[in-house]
């Protein structure tokens, strides 16, 4: 017998905490860090007689995840128990939805041009054959879509610390932190495409603001599903689906699936283990081996036993609510990268750079309104004031200056009133005083002169007091004027406009 193909099939779930104020079911602050232990209550603690209640802006936010990832919210929902056993779970069971989910029929559009460059060139090829619906490589290649099945509301567990060789401790600040769980079809076929498809999540949600999207804080955590398709003598075999628990980086995911895929394909060929759509392996991933290890056996769903959340009444989902959630949401990502590429022209390294952020796109399109030079404002942004940023871990919320003190600048700079050069010290000072550049300039005696029979007086001056230079142009060395401009600029103490200084050196020179 003889494989004659075979491909990776992968699902994603992927855990997000929600940046409200509180927990989800209680008034403890809802944060990362801290003492362990110390914002717990009876709610969260799970203790005897506790009664949870929705905090306020928990449906919201999840409505705004909904809503950023394409999905249709329920006007009608409830919460449910999930039980099982576990050490951080100190209730014993999850509150979570189950068969009425918030959110449902969603989908990602991944931007191919992020792919590796045999995938790129695969187009179609990848697309999954268990693919239902709607053709998911779009727009001739240019997207590749993965659809949201479901975006349901649940609380989180506490962290287990474990301390080699000692003991192991449970901080359950963490516990019922809110969470939304956000489940793909399975629609990935490579692991690449797993990790773009959570690094497109986390971009779009930090965009509209719905979670930090830390990583190694455990802000966002991805569970794969994968197993394989194999094409054996023309029979078609699905290998046993793997859950891969955890996985906080696009690294890992990475190397997840790579693994879990081999395998598997090595399990196939040894004992031809098949598909069963009641049970499921749950791995780990070993990061320091490099392997995937199981965990537990999953048979069914009914392990779990779950029952309608007796303590919250099923609810509605007002009209209201999801059009607050509406405008929270505004142009996503990608769209934005799209509208300033065709709007002002920028490239692609621009717009990227430029829309990590929705703030930080907001301030460039800000700073753009009142600018001639659009592509200038972007530079003066991305190589300058992003530069200090950094330097300092700042963001571009905590700057000191306005959008207008940029775009001003910028039309200083497009006006001939100031070089360059002084446009930095121009910038230094507006940093350190949050004063106009206008101001700035005018203090500091930093108006370039651009009438031409000023500067023309210092060229002569400078002509005749260099014969060696002019000989040189004459005997063909072009390059002396540059040098010739620069002494006009250094007797003008900078304020000569460079580009008329320059062509007056040149037009001097040639009439000798």
């Amino acid at each position: 017998m003889a494989i004659d193909k075979w491909e990776i099939v992968i699902g994603c779930e992927i855990h997000t905490q929600l940046l409200t104020k509180t927990k989800a079911f209680c008034a403890c602050e809802n944060r990362y860090g801290g003492m362990p232990n110390t914002r717990v209550c009876p709610v969260c603690l799970g203790l005897p007689g506790a009664m949870p209640r929705i905090s306020k802006g928990y449906v919201e936010l999840g409505a705004v995840a909904g809503l950023a990832l394409n999905c249709d919210i329920a006007r009608f929902t409830k919460f449910d128990r999930k039980h099982y056993f576990y050490p951080d779970l100190t209730k014993g069971y999850q509150i979570t939805q189950y068969d009425i989910p918030l959110c449902t029929d969603g989908h990602v559009d991944l931007p191919m041009a992020k792919y590796p460059e045999d995938q790129r060139k695969g187009g179609a090829k990848f697309r999954p054959t268990n693919f239902i619906g709607k053709d998911c490589v779009l727009e001739d290649g240019k997207y590749r879509r993965v659809r949201v099945e479901r975006i349901h509301l649940e609380e989180d567990v506490g962290k287990s610390l474990h301390l080699p060789g000692k003991h192991s401790y449970i901080d359950y600040n963490r516990s019922g932190t809110p969470l939304i769980e956000i489940v793909t079809k399975p629609d990935m076929t490579s692991p690449e495409e797993a990790a773009l498809f959570m690094e497109t999540v986390q971009e779009i949600l930090r965009y509209v603001k719905v979670t930090n999207g830390n990583l190694e804080e455990g802000n966002m955590r991805c569970d794969a599903n994968i197993n394989l398709n194999v094409w054996e003598d023309g029979k078609l075999w699905h290998t046993p689906i793997s859950e891969i628990k955890n996985l906080n980086s696009f690294k890992s995911i990475r190397d997840a699936c790579s693994y879990e895929a081999q395998r598997q394909l090595k399990e196939f060929q040894e004992d031809r283990q098949e598909f069963n759509p009641g049970f499921k392996v749950t791995m780990g991933w070993d990061e320091e081996k490099g392997q995937t290890v199981v965990q537990r056996t999953k048979n069914s769903f009914v392990d779990y036993r779950f029952v309608v959340e007796p303590d919250i009444k099923p609810f509605t989902v007002e009209d209201e609510l999801v059009e607050r959630a509406e405008g929270r949401v505004g142009e996503l990502p990608e769209a934005k990268r799209n509208r300033l590429r065709e709007e002002y022209g920028l490239s692609d390294f621009d717009v990227e750079t430029l829309t990590t952020s929705r703030d930080l796109a907001n301030w460039f399109e800000e700073a753009a309104k009142d600018a001639k030079d659009v592509k200038k404002v972007a530079n003066w942004i991305l190589a300058e004031l992003l530069a200090v940023l950094n330097e300092k871990n700042l963001t571009i919320n905590d700057v000191s200056i306005t959008p207008q003190h940029i775009s001003a600048l910028v039309n200083a700079i497009d006006a001939g009133r100031i070089s360059n050069a002084q446009g930095k010290e121009v910038f230094a000072e507006m940093l350190a005083s949050g004063r106009m550049p206008d101001d700035i300039i005018r203090e500091k005696g930093m108006e370039q002169v651009s009438d031409d029979g000023a500067i023309k007086a210092i060229v002569d001056q400078v002509i005749a007091a260099n014969p060696k230079a002019v000989a040189d142009f004459k005997g063909g060395k072009t390059n002396v004027i540059g040098w010739l401009t620069g002494q006009v600029m250094k007797e003008s103490k900078g304020k000569a406009n460079p580009k008329i200084a320059a062509r007056l050196v040149s037009e001097k020179l040639a009439a000798l």
